[in-house]
């Protein structure tokens, strides 16, 4: 009689999860990385990564491409993945990887012009319409808003810092002065909420990193906590604990494409990065200098910013916010 081999994905997904955590990787590349590395090792027959090599990574990066069609950036996500699964977890450099790769398609983003974004906008209500005027008035990314927390905004200087962005970077760009008062009023109400979560005994909010170890009555101080709290507590997917999280983006995401149809905007999609796109070509438009707008978005290379258009350099003082227009 003969048994089935031993499945090495197990122990091992188990070391990945705890070295993903380790470096505080996120938990939804946590969740992604966990997932190709085991579509990695189930391609090829269930062998363990430490018996593979280069070879094996290109025969599997080549059959998501030519047979599972996969986009150029999710072959990306699957590479990163397993080098990081060879590099952190099983101490092993893999020299260039040569295989068949998904084709980048070249398409410019999708803009609405100011109008069709404040028809969108107007279209919308309550606390969804505030997190798209600050998508449409900020530039942020949809998690970059769901994720904003109090302490992130300086009604003073007029701005919101967006704390660990794309690459982990932080920068500061503009709160538009129309959100401002909304904005106020919102927090108001979330404040209130914060402070029954208290009352009942909770009211701890995830902190990035190990500040929870370092700060441990910091999870519960108002300033650390979200400015779109979810409505209802949920149990932490690692630590088990009772917490109120942020509000689910595919809330922001529906509610924006029922606004679009409401506005009567049928002949291009809409989503939420819509707005980060049309915030920078819009701010383009009006000659605002582009390695201005390549900070507001937090664009590593300029090249990025400049998919957008092409405009005359002028100095970067008193950008405007477009939402202000």
């Amino acid at each position: 009689m003969t048994t089935e081999p031993e499945k090495p994905s197990h122990k091992l997904l188990d070391q990945l999860r705890d070295v993903l955590q380790t470096q505080h990787y996120s938990i939804r590349t946590e969740k992604a990385y966990v997932e190709w590395v085991r579509r990695y090792i189930l391609f090829h027959n269930k062998r363990h990564p430490k018996d593979m090599g280069t070879p094996e990574i290109e025969a599997f990066l080549t059959h998501l491409a030519l047979e599972r069609h996969v986009a150029a950036s999710t072959q990306n996500q699957a590479l990163s993945a397993i080098l990081f699964l060879c590099r952190e977890v099983l101490g092993i450099e893999m020299k260039s990887v040569d295989a068949v790769r998904a084709r980048k398609p070249k398409r410019l983003p999708t803009v609405l012009t100011h109008s069709e974004a404040m028809r969108v906008i107007n279209a919308m209500t309550g606390t969804p319409q505030l997190m798209a005027k600050l998508l449409y008035g900020s530039g942020l990314r949809l998690l970059e808003c769901v994720r904003l927390r109090v302490k992130d905004i300086n009604f003073e200087q007029h701005t919101l810092t967006v704390r660990d962005g794309k690459g982990e970077k932080d920068r500061v760009t503009m709160l538009p002065d129309s959100a401002i008062i909304p904005l106020r009023e919102h927090l108001a109400r979330v404040e209130q909420l914060h402070r029954q979560d208290l009352a009942a005994g909770n009211g701890a909010v995830h902190l990035p990193y190990a500040l929870e170890k370092k700060y441990p009555n910091a999870n519960r101080e108002w300033c650390w906590q979200y400015v779109f709290p979810a409505r209802s507590l949920s149990v932490d997917p690692r630590s088990g604990v009772i917490r109120r999280h942020h509000v689910h983006e595919n809330s922001l995401q529906k509610a924006i494409q029922a606004a679009a149809a409401l506005a009567g905007i049928t002949n291009k999609p809409v989503s939420p990065h819509t707005f980060r796109h049309s915030f920078a070509t819009h701010l383009l438009e009006s000659s605002y200098d582009i390695r201005t707008v390549q900070e507001l978005l937090g664009h590593k290379d300029v090249k990025t910013t400049m998919i957008y258009t092409h405009v005359l350099n002028r100095g970067g003082l008193a950008v405007r916010s477009p939402l202000d227009d």
